[in-house]
């Protein structure tokens, strides 16, 4: 049976071996490029804690959607860095780099922009049903009404006489893997190449498949870093979040090589 169109063009690209601590170096990197270029990351955090905040305001005494609705967010939180890739792209190339030219990634001209849309749509999906199978597992197997995070640790996690915390946790590593392995090149990809959305996602299936360490270790410090971030109230994320949309963008330009010389 003959290769899909989509997979020829994702063999264009090559993926490149990298070992397994090179994803603190994207961090290093990543933390360079947030000092070098400060603003349109520290307004993107910024922007994240504040809508955090929002979820917290909206469903403060309703923690079982609450827990749903922010790890759900973590699934759609890499297509909104976009225009921090751009950043980093920028100041990889030695060019202007400033908020307009994050804001500028997502002008409806560029021809990145409808595909990003797209791929963002897709994560908008997964991150709903998400919010919606956490909601329904936590409302219909807890013991006591989840209201609020004491709750949440009472009955959830702390429980005696059930598994639902270890449920609820090895079902969002299922879910959250395959968006992982989905995205974690292919976002930036979009933005960097005029790849299909499909081909993207397979290129990124592809370094996931060649680095399998790396990438746990990766999707590690992604998680943790984040969950530090979201454990000071919130105001950690002002910088974490950028950081680690800046460090994304260095994994994507380490591990993915064009063979083509596009």
């Amino acid at each position: 049976m003959p290769d899909s169109p989509a997979l020829i063009e994702s063999r264009r690209f090559g993926v490149r071996q990298i070992p397994l601590l090179r994803p603190l170096g994207w961090l290093a990197r990543g933390w360079r490029d947030l000092m070098r270029c400060p603003l349109p990351g520290l307004l993107h955090g910024l922007a994240l804690a504040l809508f955090g905040a929002m979820l917290i305001w909206l469903a403060g005494q309703q923690f079982w959607l609450l827990s749903g609705a922010f790890t759900g967010f973590l699934l759609v939180a890499p297509v909104l860095a976009t225009g921090l890739y751009a950043v980093s792209r920028a100041l990889e190339r030695g060019e202007r780099a400033d908020l307009g030219v994050a804001l500028g990634a997502w002008k409806p001209d560029r021809r990145s922009g409808g595909r990003l849309i797209i791929f963002g749509l897709l994560l908008a999906f997964a991150g709903t049903g998400w919010v919606m199978t956490s909601a329904s597992l936590i409302t219909g197997f807890a013991g006591a009404p989840v209201r609020n995070p004491m709750d949440f640790l009472r009955v959830v996690v702390l429980s005696e006489h059930s598994m639902l915390f270890e449920v609820w946790l090895g079902l969002g590593a299922f879910l959250a893997a395959p968006v992982f392995a989905s995205s974690v090149v292919a976002i930036p990809m979009l933005l960097d190449r005029p790849v299909s959305v499909l081909a993207a996602v397979l290129t990124s299936w592809r370094v996931v498949q060649a680095h399998p360490l790396p990438m746990a270790l990766w999707a590690a410090l992604l998680m943790g870093l984040t969950v530090l971030g979201m454990a000071s109230g919130l105001l950690g994320l002002v910088v974490v979040a950028p950081w680690l949309a800046h460090a994304s963008w260095h994994a994507y330009r380490d591990m993915v090589s064009p063979d083509n010389g596009l």
